[in-house]
């Protein structure tokens, strides 16, 4: 028997050894891909077992979030203040939805942590004059400074004429504290209080009516309450028809997913 002859079988052993604990190995160190499927094909060469069916459930659906949705500048009691308010501008009723469904202090806050909030476009060093009623704001304050003294003095009014925070009040007596800030009878550290009630309605309004981008108007309900399209592309095929057309709305952000 030559060399050779003798070394065969113990070759092939060896050769068998490595083929499957290479395959074992390489199973371990790529992933459940190769390895799972060389491990499944010698489990089926010693069983003819049928494979567990797959699941037919389909993957749970993540449910939508507005991240948009999120404070910027104010504090958790100024953003409920402001919410208590501006639902008293603009109150749900049977028209629809009211400033809290539509997201308004939302829109407020993201409007005081950026440029109009600081002021960033007009000239704001002294010397400081009074100025006439038409020429706009001429306080020395920035509105996000006005907005969040306003908020903070309507909780401390509040609790000094009905020993609760704005919130916590009845709706007659939140119009009440409302109506002593719009006729200046409140002491605001020398800022009429009706600025900051004339700024605080104006930017609710806005927020019931702005695009959805810029976080009021949510679900565009305040466009819809008043059939107002948004923002479309375009009104070519529309324009020459004789009937009214209610088209459903669009907002910026719609124009994206179209593109």
């Amino acid at each position: 028997m030559t060399k050779q002859q003798s070394r065969q079988p113990k070759d092939e052993s060896r050769r068998r050894f490595l083929k499957y604990s290479g395959a074992a190995i390489g199973g371990a160190v790529v992933g459940g891909v190769i390895g799972g499927l060389v491990g499944r094909n010698l489990n089926k060469a010693g069983k003819n077992e049928a494979a567990p069916p797959e699941s037919t459930e389909s993957p749970a659906v993540q449910r939508d979030q507005d991240y948009n949705q999120a404070l910027m500048f104010f504090s958790q009691e100024q953003f409920q203040t402001a919410e208590a308010a501006a639902e008293r501008i603009y109150p749900q009723d049977n028209n629809g939805p009211g400033a809290k469904a539509l997201g308004v202090a939302f829109f407020i806050d993201h409007q005081m942590a950026g440029a109009y909030g600081f002021n960033a476009r007009e000239y704001m060093s002294p010397p400081f004059y009074k100025a006439e009623a038409s020429q706009g704001y001429q306080l020395t304050f920035k509105r996000r400074e006005l907005l969040a003294l306003g908020l903070d003095a309507l909780n401390e009014y509040s609790q000094q004429k009905h020993a609760k925070k704005f919130p916590k009040l009845t709706p007659e007596e939140q119009d009440a504290v409302l109506t002593a800030f719009e006729k200046d009878e409140v002491d605001l550290k020398d800022v009429p209080a009706s600025a900051f009630f004339a700024m605080f309605r104006n930017l609710a309004i806005e927020g019931v009516y702005a695009d959805p981008l810029y976080g009021g108007n949510r679900n565009m309900g305040g466009w819809r309450m008043r059939n107002y399209p948004g923002n479309q592309m375009s009104y070519t095929n529309e324009i020459e028809k004789e009937e009214f057309i209610k088209m459903e709305p669009l907002s910026l952000h719609d124009h994206l997913q179209m593109g």
